[in-house]
Order: structure tokens, then C-alpha cells, then sequence
């Protein structure tokens, strides 16, 4: 009897041990199957304020595909004028060239349009750092009525109706279109757009001679002249926030703007804003919030003044843009994602 008795528990266990296996299996095989919708970035460290970009190690190219053509089509928008690429052209420096930007109807915002490249690297998205991820960003302007003018239910109809977009999200499984899934390609296509291999990244991984003698003369004076104090890690910027006209008050059309202050209304906040990538800065002029800033030079006199102040020579300027030029790198393609 207890050998019988045996066999059953032992039956028993099997079939346990089998069904847990076949669980287990499947909770790992969906796991893998997540991984393989993210991306995955090579990192360098190195002993300098200055931090050399992240490079792609794997992202999913489908994903990327997909959000590449979600990221140009006018569908997202009210009228089917507008896509996120009519401000944020990405072979232009990932912005619009404007000082603010139009959206539907001619519409015309408030504040310069900021670079999409790199800006999975920043800590927070929009100048004012109103939305922490990239998923939280796109929301923005899906909605508002002076740049996209629309709703997520109007989006997802003519996108279920367009046979391009059916047949695309069909071939990632995807039978029932969700904002979800909208947002996800897009931040797969903008978590892309990554610019490595500049000069200054070449010179952080040991490359003396990636930089001039002007450079190095300029990123010398970066560093000891505090301009490194806001811009810094491996976006040069974007990690932190900081008040426009620290030390001595700005020019006036800036201050017309009070930035943080009309996220979180704490007086503290007044023309508090994210601080910007320098990555690709010699790509997207006009500078500042306002975009009311046309050159590079003046751009880095007002800085030098209103936030370290300092009044700096012409010379320091033009060595100081000739180290800007080097934090330029390329755009990968997607034959080398």
C-alpha cells in the first residue's frame, strides 16, 4: 500500500514540478520578450566632469521603424498639417530653425523648440521640465491646441484606418492600436536618435587629438570659468535645473518668461529652466527659451555675464565656440542602429 501510496505522491509531484517548469518558462520567455523592446545602451566612465555619450548596444529595430513613421506623419495632429518632425527635424540639429515654433492652423507657441537628439538622456523633458520621461513628453503636444490640436481617440481612429499603419503594428502583433503602443514606438524611435563619436567623446576616451589646440585651450576655460557647473555629464546639460540670471539680471526679453514657476507657482521657481544639452548646440540656433538669441557668441557673452559674471573677452568666446563645435557628433542610421 505505502509503495502505491508512493507512486501517486510521486505522480503527484511530477506533475507539479512540470506545470511550475512550464510557468516558469513562459514567465522567462515573456521577460525576454520585453528586454527585446527596449534598448540597451554601451556606457563609458570617465574622470572628467565631461562624460563621453552613451552609444546603442541593441534596440529593436521594428519598434524603431514604426515609431520613425509615426514620428513624421501628420495623422497625429488635428487638421493632418503637423507631425512631431515639423519641429523636431532630426537631420537639422532635431529642432525647427525658428525662433517658437507653429503648429496647426499657423499657430504660433511661446517658447524655441529643443532638440529631440539625445534627449533620452535628459533627467527631465520640456524647458520648463514639466514631464519626466519621454512617454510622459509626447502627451504634451498631442494636446495642445497650438501645436497638434487633438485627442488620443481621434489619433487611434485614423491610424486603425490607415492600411500602412494597420499592416505595420499587425507585424509586431499588435491587432487593436492603443495610445500605448503609439507612445511606446515613438520613444523607441527617439531613444534612436543619439549622436556619439564627437570630437569631445573621442577626446574623453583618449584621443588627444581629437581636439585642436583651440579646443583644448576653450574646454579649459569651459571648465575653469564654471560654465561645467550646469553643463556637464554626457549631454553636456539636461540634468539639472537652474535659475536664467543667477549672478547678475538678464536680458529683458528673457525675464518676460517664468519658466518653473508655471509648473510648480513656488516663487523660488521664476525663471527657473532646465538646463539645455549642449550636444549638437552649433545645429540649433536660435538659442535660449524665447529663441530671441541668434548667434552662438552672444549666446555664450549673456551666459558668461547673467550666470558666472563674468565679462569675457572676444577671445574667450571664439575659443570657447570652437569647443562647442566638438560636442557635434553623428546621427546613427538604421543600418548601424
Amino acid at each position: 500500500m505505502s509503495y502505491y501510496y508512493t507512486k501517486i505522491i510521486t505522480g503527484v509531484l511530477c506533475v507539479a514540478l512540470t506545470t511550475a517548469g512550464f510557468y516558469f518558462y513562459k514567465s522567462r520567455a515573456k521577460t525576454a520578450t520585453t528586454q527585446e523592446d527596449e534598448v540597451v545602451y554601451e556606457t563609458y566612465s570617465v574622470n572628467h566632469p565631461l562624460q563621453p555619450i552613451p552609444s546603442i548596444k541593441y534596440i529593436d529595430k521594428r519598434w524603431v521603424s514604426l515609431g520613425k513613421a509615426l514620428f513624421h506623419s501628420p495623422l497625429l495632429s488635428k487638421d493632418n498639417t503637423v507631425s512631431c518632425a515639423s519641429c523636431h527635424m532630426v537631420d537639422y540639429g532635431g529642432d525647427d530653425g525658428f525662433s517658437v515654433s507653429s503648429g496647426v492652423g499657423s499657430k504660433v507657441g511661446i517658447r524655441n523648440s529643443p532638440t529631440v537628439l539625445n534627449s533620452a538622456f535628459n533627467f527631465r523633458q520640456f524647458w520648463d521640465g514639466r514631464s519626466i520621461t519621454l512617454e510622459e513628453q509626447i502627451d504634451g503636444p498631442i494636446h495642445n491646441p497650438v501645436e497638434m490640436g487633438t485627442n488620443w481617440a481621434d489619433i487611434i481612429e485614423k491610424l486603425s484606418r490607415d492600411e500602412m499603419f494597420q499592416y505595420a503594428f499587425e507585424e509586431l502583433a499588435i491587432t487593436a492600436i492603443t495610445p500605448e503602443h503609439v507612445k511606446k514606438a515613438i520613444v523607441l524611435y527617439e531613444k534612436s536618435l543619439v549622436t556619439p563619436n564627437s570630437p569631445i567623446d573621442r577626446y574623453l576616451l583618449g584621443d588627444q587629438s581629437a581636439l585642436s589646440t583651440q579646443q583644448v585651450r576653450g574646454l579649459s576655460k569651459f571648465v575653469d570659468f564654471g560654465c561645467i557647473t550646469c553643463h556637464q555629464g554626457k549631454n553636456i546639460g539636461g540634468n539639472v535645473f537652474q535659475k536664467l540670471g543667477r549672478i547678475k539680471h538678464m536680458p529683458k526679453n528673457l525675464s518676460l518668461d517664468f519658466g518653473r514657476y508655471l509648473v510648480t507657482h513656488n516663487e523660488a521657481d521664476k525663471h527657473v529652466f532646465k538646463v539645455p544639452s549642449l550636444r549638437n548646440v552649433m545645429h540649433t540656433a536660435p538659442y535660449f527659451h524665447d529663441g530671441s538669441v541668434e548667434t552662438i557668441e552672444e549666446a555664450i557673452s549673456i551666459m558668461a555675464e547673467t550666470q558666472l559674471g563674468r565679462k569675457i573677452s572676444q577671445q574667450d568666446i571664439e575659443d570657447i565656440k570652437a569647443l562647442l563645435e566638438s560636442f557635434s557628433g553623428q546621427l546613427a542610421t538604421e543600418s548601424t542602429l
